[in-house]
Protein backbone atom coordinates (compact mmCIF):
# COMPACT_ATOMS: atom_id res chain seq x y z
CA UNK A 1 0.00 0.00 0.00
CA UNK A 2 1.06 3.84 -0.80
CA UNK A 3 -1.13 6.94 -0.22
CA UNK A 4 -0.43 10.67 -0.14
CA UNK A 5 -0.47 12.86 2.95
CA UNK A 6 -2.27 15.75 3.35
CA UNK A 7 -5.62 17.84 4.60
CA UNK A 8 -7.86 17.79 2.60
CA UNK A 9 -7.39 16.02 -0.81
CA UNK A 10 -9.80 16.03 -2.57
CA UNK A 11 -7.97 18.03 -5.59
CA UNK A 12 -5.07 15.61 -5.65
CA UNK A 13 -4.32 13.96 -8.65
CA UNK A 14 -1.74 11.25 -7.29
CA UNK A 15 -4.44 8.52 -5.90
CA UNK A 16 -5.70 8.51 -9.81
CA UNK A 17 -2.13 8.37 -11.29
CA UNK A 18 -0.71 5.67 -9.23
CA UNK A 19 -3.87 3.71 -9.46
CA UNK A 20 -3.38 3.54 -13.17
CA UNK A 21 0.46 2.89 -13.02
CA UNK A 22 -0.59 -0.35 -10.93
CA UNK A 23 -3.50 -1.80 -13.38
CA UNK A 24 -0.73 -0.83 -16.08
CA UNK A 25 1.91 -2.70 -14.25
CA UNK A 26 -0.50 -6.00 -13.00
CA UNK A 27 0.66 -5.17 -9.44
CA UNK A 28 -1.86 -5.60 -6.62
CA UNK A 29 -0.79 -2.67 -4.68
CA UNK A 30 -3.08 0.22 -3.40
CA UNK A 31 -3.31 4.09 -2.99
CA UNK A 32 -4.80 6.12 -0.80
CA UNK A 33 -5.45 9.41 0.44
CA UNK A 34 -4.23 9.98 4.06
CA UNK A 35 -6.40 12.73 5.50
CA UNK A 36 -5.01 13.78 8.72
CA UNK A 37 -5.99 16.64 10.83
CA UNK A 38 -3.00 16.64 12.46
CA UNK A 39 0.36 15.71 11.19
CA UNK A 40 1.25 14.13 14.57
CA UNK A 41 -1.02 11.48 14.00
CA UNK A 42 1.20 9.94 11.04
CA UNK A 43 2.71 7.91 13.18
CA UNK A 44 0.12 5.60 14.28
CA UNK A 45 -1.20 5.69 10.75
CA UNK A 46 2.11 3.88 9.86
CA UNK A 47 2.30 1.09 12.74
CA UNK A 48 -1.77 0.23 11.95
CA UNK A 49 -1.06 0.12 7.92
CA UNK A 50 1.89 -2.82 8.51
CA UNK A 51 1.23 -2.99 4.59
CA UNK A 52 2.26 0.61 3.90
CA UNK A 53 5.45 0.74 1.74
CA UNK A 54 5.74 3.93 1.06
CA UNK A 55 3.84 8.03 0.73
CA UNK A 56 3.28 11.23 -0.91
CA UNK A 57 3.44 14.51 1.36
CA UNK A 58 1.62 17.47 0.23
CA UNK A 59 0.25 21.22 1.58
CA UNK A 60 0.50 21.55 4.44
CA UNK A 61 2.66 19.40 5.87
CA UNK A 62 5.65 18.91 3.76
CA UNK A 63 7.67 20.93 6.42
CA UNK A 64 5.79 19.88 9.60
CA UNK A 65 6.48 15.93 8.87
CA UNK A 66 9.87 16.21 9.43
CA UNK A 67 10.07 15.36 13.06
CA UNK A 68 8.21 12.33 12.50
CA UNK A 69 11.01 11.10 9.88
CA UNK A 70 13.66 8.84 11.54
CA UNK A 71 15.75 10.03 9.01
CA UNK A 72 15.91 12.24 5.64
CA UNK A 73 18.29 12.67 2.68
CA UNK A 74 20.74 15.55 2.27
CA UNK A 75 18.77 17.31 -0.46
CA UNK A 76 15.19 17.25 1.53
CA UNK A 77 17.21 18.49 4.51
CA UNK A 78 19.19 21.20 2.36
CA UNK A 79 15.59 21.99 1.20
CA UNK A 80 14.00 22.02 4.57
CA UNK A 81 10.92 20.10 3.37
CA UNK A 82 10.13 16.43 2.33
CA UNK A 83 7.55 15.67 -0.48
CA UNK A 84 8.05 11.32 -0.33
CA UNK A 85 8.49 9.21 2.78
CA UNK A 86 9.74 5.38 2.17
CA UNK A 87 8.44 2.98 5.03
CA UNK A 88 11.24 0.48 5.65
CA UNK A 89 10.77 -3.07 6.76
CA UNK A 90 11.19 -2.50 10.31
CA UNK A 91 8.66 0.71 10.06
CA UNK A 92 11.78 3.73 10.13
CA UNK A 93 10.38 6.51 7.71
CA UNK A 94 12.86 8.39 5.60
CA UNK A 95 12.06 11.41 3.81
CA UNK A 96 13.35 12.36 0.51
CA UNK A 97 12.29 15.59 -1.83
CA UNK A 98 11.53 14.55 -5.19
CA UNK A 99 9.74 17.92 -5.80
CA UNK A 100 13.13 18.96 -6.48
CA UNK A 101 13.20 16.64 -9.90
CA UNK A 102 10.15 17.95 -10.99
CA UNK A 103 11.10 21.42 -10.80
CA UNK A 104 14.19 21.12 -12.42
CA UNK A 105 12.59 19.27 -15.41
CA UNK A 106 10.39 21.76 -15.43
CA UNK A 107 12.84 24.52 -15.55
CA UNK A 108 14.90 22.87 -18.09
CA UNK A 109 11.86 23.27 -20.52
CA UNK A 110 11.66 26.54 -20.33
CA UNK A 111 15.09 26.97 -21.22
CA UNK A 112 15.48 29.67 -19.10
CA UNK A 113 19.07 28.00 -17.53
CA UNK A 114 20.34 30.42 -20.79
CA UNK A 115 19.38 33.41 -19.05
CA UNK A 116 20.49 34.26 -15.62
CA UNK A 117 18.64 37.65 -14.87
CA UNK A 118 16.51 38.00 -11.50
CA UNK A 119 13.62 35.12 -10.87
CA UNK A 120 10.65 35.58 -9.04
CA UNK A 121 9.26 33.46 -6.64
CA UNK A 122 5.63 34.11 -4.67
CA UNK A 123 5.10 32.24 -1.79
CA UNK A 124 7.33 30.61 0.92
CA UNK A 125 6.06 27.26 1.53
CA UNK A 126 7.50 23.41 1.23
CA UNK A 127 6.85 23.55 -2.93
CA UNK A 128 8.55 27.63 -2.89
CA UNK A 129 12.09 26.05 -1.12
CA UNK A 130 12.41 23.22 -4.01
CA UNK A 131 11.57 26.42 -6.32
CA UNK A 132 14.66 27.46 -4.54
CA UNK A 133 17.02 24.98 -4.39
CA UNK A 134 16.50 24.63 -8.10
CA UNK A 135 17.12 27.54 -9.09
CA UNK A 136 20.44 28.25 -6.72
CA UNK A 137 22.09 24.70 -8.50
CA UNK A 138 21.53 26.88 -11.55
CA UNK A 139 23.11 30.08 -10.40
CA UNK A 140 19.85 31.80 -11.26
CA UNK A 141 19.40 34.63 -8.90
CA UNK A 142 15.75 35.50 -7.24
CA UNK A 143 13.64 36.98 -5.25
CA UNK A 144 10.72 35.93 -2.88
CA UNK A 145 7.31 37.71 -3.06
CA UNK A 146 6.02 37.74 0.87
CA UNK A 147 3.78 39.15 2.98
CA UNK A 148 6.02 39.03 5.78
CA UNK A 149 9.12 41.02 4.63
CA UNK A 150 12.82 40.16 5.94
CA UNK A 151 16.02 41.09 5.28
CA UNK A 152 17.58 39.43 2.48
CA UNK A 153 15.82 37.72 -0.74
CA UNK A 154 12.15 38.61 0.50
CA UNK A 155 10.38 41.62 -1.04
CA UNK A 156 6.92 43.12 -0.57
CA UNK A 157 3.57 42.03 -2.79
CA UNK A 158 3.91 46.72 -3.02
CA UNK A 159 7.09 46.57 -4.04
CA UNK A 160 6.07 44.65 -7.49
CA UNK A 161 2.91 46.11 -7.59
CA UNK A 162 5.12 49.47 -8.06
CA UNK A 163 7.94 48.29 -10.55
CA UNK A 164 6.44 45.29 -12.22
CA UNK A 165 7.81 42.20 -13.71
CA UNK A 166 10.35 44.42 -16.47
CA UNK A 167 13.17 43.39 -13.97
CA UNK A 168 11.96 39.31 -14.26
CA UNK A 169 12.40 36.99 -16.75
CA UNK A 170 10.58 34.07 -14.68
CA UNK A 171 7.77 34.23 -12.75
CA UNK A 172 6.99 31.54 -10.08
CA UNK A 173 3.66 31.20 -8.30
CA UNK A 174 4.13 28.52 -5.49
CA UNK A 175 1.18 29.15 -3.61
CA UNK A 176 -2.06 27.58 -3.88
CA UNK A 177 -4.25 31.15 -4.95
CA UNK A 178 -6.13 29.71 -7.70
CA UNK A 179 -6.33 26.26 -7.44
CA UNK A 180 -9.53 24.36 -7.36
CA UNK A 181 -12.37 24.92 -6.49
CA UNK A 182 -11.17 28.31 -5.92
CA UNK A 183 -10.32 29.24 -9.36
CA UNK A 184 -11.85 32.56 -10.04
CA UNK A 185 -8.85 33.91 -7.37
CA UNK A 186 -5.70 35.12 -8.22
CA UNK A 187 -2.77 36.95 -7.08
CA UNK A 188 -3.38 40.76 -7.13
CA UNK A 189 -0.26 41.77 -9.80
CA UNK A 190 0.60 44.30 -12.03
CA UNK A 191 -0.15 42.06 -15.03
CA UNK A 192 -0.41 45.06 -17.56
CA UNK A 193 3.01 45.50 -17.10
CA UNK A 194 4.34 41.54 -18.69
CA UNK A 195 5.65 41.25 -22.14
CA UNK A 196 6.35 38.60 -24.08
CA UNK A 197 10.17 38.50 -22.87
CA UNK A 198 8.38 37.09 -19.39
CA UNK A 199 7.66 33.26 -18.58
CA UNK A 200 5.32 32.60 -15.79
CA UNK A 201 5.33 29.04 -14.00
CA UNK A 202 1.97 28.11 -12.12
CA UNK A 203 3.34 25.00 -9.71
CA UNK A 204 -1.33 24.51 -9.56
CA UNK A 205 -1.67 21.63 -12.21
CA UNK A 206 -5.78 22.03 -11.86
CA UNK A 207 -6.93 24.14 -13.33
CA UNK A 208 -4.75 23.38 -16.15
CA UNK A 209 -4.10 27.57 -16.54
CA UNK A 210 -5.24 29.20 -13.38
CA UNK A 211 -6.00 32.92 -14.36
CA UNK A 212 -2.43 33.82 -13.06
CA UNK A 213 -1.59 32.21 -15.78
CA UNK A 214 -3.89 33.41 -18.45
CA UNK A 215 -3.32 36.96 -17.66
CA UNK A 216 0.20 36.43 -18.52
CA UNK A 217 -0.53 34.64 -21.73
CA UNK A 218 -3.14 36.98 -22.91
CA UNK A 219 0.40 39.76 -22.21
CA UNK A 220 2.41 37.36 -24.51
CA UNK A 221 4.51 35.68 -21.77
CA UNK A 222 5.46 32.12 -22.17
CA UNK A 223 3.22 30.53 -19.40
CA UNK A 224 3.61 26.50 -18.18
CA UNK A 225 1.38 24.71 -15.10
CA UNK A 226 2.45 22.69 -12.70
CA UNK A 227 1.91 19.38 -15.03
CA UNK A 228 5.36 18.09 -15.94
CA UNK A 229 6.67 19.18 -11.94
CA UNK A 230 3.97 16.72 -11.32
CA UNK A 231 4.65 13.78 -13.58
CA UNK A 232 8.57 14.01 -12.92
CA UNK A 233 8.05 13.94 -8.71
CA UNK A 234 5.44 11.10 -8.90
CA UNK A 235 7.90 8.87 -10.96
CA UNK A 236 11.35 9.49 -8.91
CA UNK A 237 8.93 8.41 -6.03
CA UNK A 238 8.09 5.67 -7.37
CA UNK A 239 11.89 5.09 -7.74
CA UNK A 240 12.62 5.27 -4.05
CA UNK A 241 10.05 3.14 -3.03
CA UNK A 242 12.08 0.50 -4.74
CA UNK A 243 10.35 -0.13 -7.64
Amino acid sequence: MYGLLGRKLGHSFSKEYFTDKFAKLNLNDSYVNIELDDVSEIVSFVKENKDLKGFNVTVPYKEAIIPYLDDIDNVAKEVGAVNTVKVYNNGMLKGFNTDVIGFEMLLESTRLQDNKTTSLIFGSGGASKAVQYVLRKNNIPFKIVSRNVDLGIKISYDEINSTGFSLYSLVINTTPVGMFPNVNEYLELPYSTITSQNIFIDLIYNPAETLFLEKARLKGAAVFNGLTMLYEQAEAAWKIWGN
